[in-house]
């Protein structure tokens, strides 16, 4: 009997409540609102074989969104003390412990996740080991835009995303994704491609798009401070990031554009709205 998995059991015994199949060697019950009408000893049926909220073996012909092994994204239904419960098509939800996020998400969001049997023999799933089951093999090219989703922060590496739940791929850790959380699915652009496959991306427009936005940005953080920033593109990129949220070649550029239109003066170290 395949914990986890679909397989192809026989029909051994009918009771009140259900079947029971077989594999040869175990049984396990078939509830009776799951038998096919007419089903009849013998007969082979293809089902999924879980847990049930007992802890007994169970089989299913329902089909479920993510089987043992798999990766790919579900719906937190719910959040408690125990961990978070994920909708993968069946009557009992998936558990996902918390020692197995790497984030704690909320009711409704939709995540990466993987299925595997912890220590009990019970399916359960994880945002770990997403990393390791992404394709390296991207069908893109430097420049396209493809939909991502964030499955872990990385910290002093980046932010790591899936593109189109399948391929590996990362946003820079100088880009601010403060604004978002595991789940979130957010347009990129691909700005290069590895010898490994894997691609890094970016959550900015275009420079030239970007810097219009930037140099509006800037100009609103001035007004915060009164008329005057009171630092320049000269500070270390450490107190631009903190302060602007940009990298410092950003902010250089917004700066320049906003020069160059009159919109600022820069003198003693400071900058201030013209």
């Amino acid at each position: 009997m395949k914990l986890g998995e679909i397989q192809k059991l026989k029909i051994q015994k009918k009771v009140e409540f259900g079947v029971y199949l077989t594999d040869g060697e175990e049984r396990v019950l078939l509830p009776k609102k799951q038998v096919p009408e007419n089903a009849a000893i013998s007969d082979e049926l293809s089902v999924f074989v879980y847990k049930d909220s007992k802890d007994r073996l169970i089989a299913t012909t329902t089909v479920p969104l993510l089987t043992l092994g798999q990766m790919g994204v579900l719906t937190v239904s719910q959040v408690n003390k125990v961990g978070a419960f994920l909708d993968w098509g069946l009557e009992k939800d998936l558990l996902l412990p918390f020692k197995e996020m790497t984030k704690q998400p909320s009711e409704g969001d939709e995540i990466l996740v993987r299925v595997y049997i912890d220590k009990s023999q019970r399916l359960c799933a994880s945002m770990k080991g997403i990393y390791d089951m992404l394709s390296k093999n991207p069908p893109y090219q430097v420049g396209d835009e493809v939909e991502a989703r964030i499955y872990e922060f990385g910290h002093d590496f980046g932010t790591f995303v899936a593109l189109e739940d399948k391929y590996s791929a990362m946003i820079p850790r100088h880009e601010d994704v403060s604004k978002f959380k595991i789940g979130d699915v957010l347009m990129v652009r691909i700005t290069g491609i590895k010898e490994d496959g894997k691609c890094d991306v970016t959550i900015r427009d275009k420079a030239y798009i970007q810097m219009e936005d930037d140099a509006k940005a800037i100009l609103d953080l001035i007004d915060s401070y009164a008329g005057v920033l009171p630092f320049s593109e000269k500070a270390s990129p450490e107190v631009i990031k903190r302060e602007t949220g940009l990298s410092k070649a950003a902010f250089k550029r917004a700066i320049g554009r906003l020069y160059k239109e009159r919109l600022i003066t820069l003198d003693g170290g400071k900058i201030r709205k013209a």
